[in-house]
């Protein structure tokens, strides 16, 4: 029976392969989570019900409901249908005639969410990563239909959002991957059984040991499971901080992971902090009332309540992890909560008048209220306040925050509040700055620092450094830093790929070949690293190179629409056939593919079809608005088609958006002589005679002659 037991225990998890940098002491640790409830029947029976408990699953197919919804801002329509025994999303737009056209669609083999608030429904690939799909399904109003959070937009990420170890950490058991997969910057897969549903083990550790000892009536029972109520109230916080504290889940970050850590590493009662540090937007940024699905954590430590009790008042002061009350006895629990300190003062109230004799407490104390960041969603607001803010249930717009509308600024500590001066914190805390761009002006220069004092240092804090570079167009340092990151970690491909990318942007295309090369003899089947060669190739000048590395790409991963779009490229410069159906493809995969719009826009412009050439620029252009380039290929195709008030409208709006956009300009003053205003193409002819373009100040130059001779 113990023999069965052990052997249950490595195949539902298997730690030493999925924990990454961590030693293999822990393997085999894990118990399968059913034996649990030999022993603890009735916690097993009523935490199965929790939002935990139901929180992975594959579908059920009577709980699962056909259902559509039509998506404005992608002009798309998704639907969920049962084929057979599967069900399946599907999305699908209509053409000008209303027939069905760029139609997409894919399994659900696993439901994230346990529908108290929200479900979303995930692929699994071929190659065992787990897809987002774009359509959610919300509890609220008694259900309803809606995009899914950071879908709400005309240029969503489709069917290609990955779900990374982070999502399936707080979503789900442990499940088993490979050591090289663990890897920082290496892509998310899943291989094997998942489980289904966070269990037992999340917040008391692995109970492998306890099972054994149990069933042999041994000694050190207890000793062998985590209970937390026997931790010091820190670390039994810490169990819930783990997944249910989130500052922001708009980029910042919220938390970084401690690159010497696996992402399944933490084991509770052991200080969080070890593998997870939490960051917060800066103190008087306007960021400190923010309130987000994940934000219970967040909102009540600032509430009196919390910052009275000395830390005291935890999780589960109210909540209990085994057991979820529902209805009236819900209210009674909570209300025995608040009156555990404020009973006097409640009845004291009550019986002047001044305060409603009413149970529920937080009814009005920690209302529902909208999301700022799940905007079809509903969540308790757990900062407790005597006069809480008003109701925000109404409909709410997603909020994308890019661009101009990111947070740029300092990048706080917020949990735990302080760390100790050591190397190893300060090249953390100098990492966070860059992670998602919040801080690249302060925070590059602090990490290289952190960097230079420190040797040693990981080979990631490199290739941290190297990526801000990037993200800050410093191609040339950023190479550096990619170079000395590979060669603290030879032959991993991901790292690879970046070196090779910032190589190719820096010109040296040669050295990027090879590197690729290299990259593709270890890892054959990485379809990004062979689009990249494509890259290359193109700017070598090896056409046909490149088309087949496109074409190898595109075999390897079907749903790439970058490779579908480059060999698309290829193929109309060659004159090659088979470029427009490329970017249809590209389309088709992703219609909200900018550059695949703009592309197929010119071939079409190129063959004399300008209907259909409009409708693609004008596509590419509600997707990214104001891309110079495309305003610039729009005017050109207009005037070839004798629209020429329109395609100056379209050459002013490029050099808006670019004013350094030399061709443009030159263009627009030939469009102005030829209606006669000689004084505009002057002086816009003038402007490009100061471009650092030697070709662009030739042609304005020769205009010049003829506008003033």
């Amino acid at each position: 029976m113990l023999a069965a037991v052990a052997a249950a225990g490595a195949a539902i998890l298997g730690v030493g392969a999925q924990n990454g940098r961590r030693s293999g002491a822990d393997a085999g640790a894990y118990a399968d989570p059913a034996a649990c409830a030999a022993c603890h029947g009735r916690i097993s029976e009523t935490y199965r019900l929790t939002g935990m408990g139901r929180s992975f699953h594959k579908p059920s197919l009577a709980g699962m409901v056909p259902g559509s919804y039509y998506h404005a801002p992608s002009d798309s329509y998704f639907s969920m249908a049962r084929r057979g025994e599967e069900y399946f999303q599907r999305r699908h737009q209509l053409d000008a005639v209303g027939r069905e056209t760029n139609v997409f669609e894919k399994r659900v083999d696993y439901v994230m969410g346990s529908g108290n608030h929200a479900r979303t429904y995930l692929h699994r690939t071929p190659g065992n990563a787990l897809i987002e799909l774009p359509l959610g399904w919300y509890a609220e109003s008694g259900g309803a239909w809606a995009m899914n959070p950071g879908y709400d937009r005309p240029d969503h990420e489709g069917f290609r959002r990955r779900i990374g170890y982070d999502c399936m950490f707080c979503h789900n058991g442990y499940p088993r991957i490979p050591t090289s997969a663990a890897q920082t910057f290496a892509e998310p897969v899943y291989p094997g059984a998942l489980p289904e549903g966070i269990d037992c083990q999340r917040c008391h550790g692995p109970g492998l040991r306890h099972i054994q000892l149990a069933k042999a009536g041994a000694a050190g029972i207890r000793a062998a499971i985590v209970n937390p109520a026997r931790l010091s109230p820190e670390r039994r916080e810490e169990i819930c901080i783990q997944c249910h504290l989130e500052s922001t889940s708009f980029p910042l970050p919220n938390s970084l992971a401690r690159y010497d850590r696996g992402p399944f590493a933490y084991r509770p009662g052991e200080p969080l902090s070890n593998y997870w540090l939490f960051f917060d937007h800066a103190p008087g940024s306007g960021r400190g009332d923010k309130f987000e699905f994940v934000n219970a954590v967040y909102r009540i430590r600032q509430s009196k309540c919390f910052l009275a009790s000395d830390g005291k008042l935890g999780c589960t002061a109210c909540h209990n992890p085994h057991d979820v009350p529902r209805g009236g006895q819900a209210i009674r629990h909570y209300d025995s909560a608040c009156r555990r300190c404020h009973a006097a003062e409640i009845d004291r109230a009550v019986a002047a008048g001044s305060h409603t004799a009413a149970p529920d407490c937080a009814a009005c104390h920690m209302p529902k209220r909208r999301t700022e960041d799940v905007v079809h969603a509903f969540a308790t607001d757990h900062l407790i306040a005597r006069r809480p803010p008003a109701e925000s249930l109404s409909p709410m717009a997603e909020r994308h925050e890019a661009g101009e509308s990111a947070y740029r600024g300092e990048v706080a500590l917020y949990y735990p509040p302080k760390l100790p001066a050591t190397a190893d914190a300060e090249l953390h805390l100098a990492a966070a700055q860059v992670v998602n761009k919040s801080n690249l002006e302060g925070g590059i220069p602090l990490l290289a620092t952190a960097i230079a004092r420190s040797p040693n240092a990981r080979w990631e804090f490199q290739a941290t450094l190297a990526d801000a570079y990037r993200d800050s167009g410093q191609w040339q340092k950023a190479v550096k830093a990619y170079r000395e990151a590979a060669r603290r970690k030879p032959g991993f491909t991901p790292l690879m790929l970046r070196l090779a990318s910032a190589l190719r942007r820096t010109g040296q295309t040669t050295e990027a070949a090879s590197l690729l090369r290299r990259a593709v003899a270890i890892d054959a089947g990485n379809a990004a690293a062979w689009h990249e060669i494509g890259l290359v190739e193109h700017s070598l000048g090896d056409k046909a190179a490149a088309a087949a590395a496109f074409e190898k790409a595109a075999a390897l991963d079907p749903d790439l629409p970058e490779a579908r779009n480059s060999l698309g490229i290829v193929r109309s410069e060659t004159g090659a056939p088979g470029a427009e159906a490329d970017f249809r493809e590209a389309i088709r995969i992703q219609p909200a593919y900018a550059d695949a719009h703009a592309n197929l826009a010119n071939l079409l412009a190129g063959a004399g079809d300008f209907e259909k050439a409009r409708h693609h620029f004008e596509a590419a252009l509600r997707i990214r608005p104001g891309d110079a380039r495309t305003l610039y290929n729009f005017a050109m195709a207009l005037g070839r088609a004798r629209q020429y008030v329109e395609a100056q409208r379209q050459l002013e709006a490029a050099l808006n958006a670019d004013p350094e956009f030399g061709d443009a300009r030159v263009l627009l003053a030939q469009m102005l002589l030829a209606k006669g205003d000689a004084v505009g193409a002057a002086a816009n002819l003038r402007k490009a005679a100061a471009h650092p373009d030697p070709t662009v100040r030739q042609r304005a130059a020769e205009l010049l002659r003829q506008v003033s001779p």
